[in-house]
């Protein structure tokens, strides 16, 4: 017994070496929680922010350069490595690794490339729901090929009408048209070339009147736990007004789903999910983010992410108090059952600070100060680049300054206070994320 305890102490100790790929806010958080576990030997982000290089080592490389990440992996002795976005999962990052004999000891937390199809075909996704029976939006594919089905299954439906390009379109490739013949318009156009091939096949759906709040699941491919749910503002303008963008900011948790709503959740979607994927055999381990729409109480799902979401990774692993690193272990040792997940049952707010003119055209290259100004928040920063040991703006998303509160207004506002104190030429945010879920929390 002696021996089976050292060895266990030992397990529990041994230092790792982790890699994280991506450079927004969504990797900032991922490398602030992992730095601070005890087990972290050496942390690097690939390519990282100006952000990440404060908790970690940034390495020049694209996380979609396979080669170069297996390379670098080799040569630094990584345990572990943790994708942010999409992009590496669907184009087979985990694959790689697998199918590499000097790499396949290295656990990835993602899923593989056929997994990640969750995310990167909405014609995959909804047939996979259909299978299922996991409730969602009516819907038809569409190609070039059956065109004039597509253009039957608009005349049924009520408007608004939405069009989905199947494929990853960079944000872009959902339009939602009150017009039948705009619509009809649309559809030819993004089969016609408008998104490229991610509008090769193009899923129509039906529209779902509801209030939008998103969920977060962690499987290692057996078992699974539950993430606290958020709901991200994806709107430019204050009351939900203008062009959509990345998230201007995030709520967690999120007052109406209370707990018979969050039971739905799991029984009618979660748990079909899982099993659906094992049914299927796909290897599928990491993160699923279901897009949900609450219908009267009943959440039907708009759409499966393969990956965190971002702004409301900000929110929901802020809130986690267990060791993040140890969590992600878990996983790759298919010990998630075993894990005791500690989740702080404070409320937490997100505010983005944005580069005026985003989502369109926008200047970068501000410097930004009063970021050391800053008390009781976390700046995570996401379009930002270090120069001269200074912090410049680098994108259209720059700062995500995420508190934590006793309930919505006391976090917003602290979120808020540091939004003012925090400055660059042409800064913007909006100053009523969380106003619309007020008055649940007095219900």
């Amino acid at each position: 017994m002696l021996l089976i305890s050292r060895l266990l102490q030992y397990t529990y100790f041994c230092k790792m070496n982790i890699l994280v790929l991506g450079s927004g806010g969504r990797e900032h958080v991922f490398a602030t929680k992992i730095s601070r576990s005890p087990l972290c030997e050496n942390l690097y982000i690939a390519p990282g922010n100006a952000g990440t290089s404060e908790c970690a080592q940034n390495v020049n490389i694209s996380p979609t350069d396979f080669d170069a990440l297996g390379k670098f992996c080799i040569e630094n002795q990584i345990d572990l490595v943790l994708p942010g976005n999409e992009d590496p999962l669907v184009a087979g990052v985990v694959d790689y690794f697998k199918n590499n004999e000097q790499l396949q000891h290295i656990p990835v937390i993602g899923p593989s490339k056929n997994g990640a199809q969750l995310e990167g075909s909405k014609d995959f996704s909804k047939a996979f729901m259909a299978k299922y029976n996991i409730p969602t939006a009516s819907y038809c594919t569409v190609t070039l090929n059956n065109l004039e089905e597509g253009i039957s299954f608009l005349n049924t439906l009520n408007p608004p009408y939405v069009l989905k390009a199947d494929g990853l379109a960079a944000g872009k490739g959902v339009l939602i048209e009150n017009d039948l013949n705009k619509a009809i318009e649309d559809l030819k156009e993004i089969l016609q070339g408008k998104f490229g091939k991610a509008g090769d096949k193009v899923v129509i759906e039906e529209f779902l009147q509801g209030i939008e709040l998103s969920c977060f699941v962690l499987t290692d491919g057996e078992s699974y736990k539950i993430l606290p749910e958020a709901k991200d503002y994806k709107r430019i303008g204050e009351g939900d007004t203008g062009l959509n963008t990345g998230g201007m900011g995030a709520i967690s948790p999120v007052p109406f789903a209370n707990q018979a709503f969050l039971d739905k959740v799991e029984n009618q979607i979660i748990i079909p999910t899982i099993n659906g994927l094992k049914q299927e055999q796909i290897d599928y381990i990491g993160f699923i983010f279901i897009g949900l729409m609450n219908v009267d109480g009943e959440p039907k799902v708009i759409e499966y992410n393969c990956r965190m979401g971002d702004p409301e990774t900000e929110v929901v692993i802020h809130r986690i108090e267990s060791d993040f690193l140890e969590l992600l272990n878990s996983v790759s040792e298919k010990k998630l059952s075993t894990f005791d997940l500690e989740v702080n049952p404070a409320t937490s707010a997100t505010v983005f600070l944005v580069s005026g003119g985003y989502p369109e055209s926008f200047e970068k290259g501000f410097q930004i100060t009063g970021l050391e100004a800053v008390v009781e928040c976390q700046v995570y920063q996401a379009g930002t680049i270090l120069k001269d040991e200074k912090v410049y703006t680098n994108g259209g998303r720059v700062l995500a300054i995420t508190s934590l509160g006793k309930n919505i207004t006391e976090a917003v506002q602290k979120s808020m206070q540091a939004a003012k104190v925090i400055d660059f030429k042409n800064k913007y945010f909006r100053t009523d994320i969380g106003k619309d879920l007020i008055h649940y929390e007095q219900i």
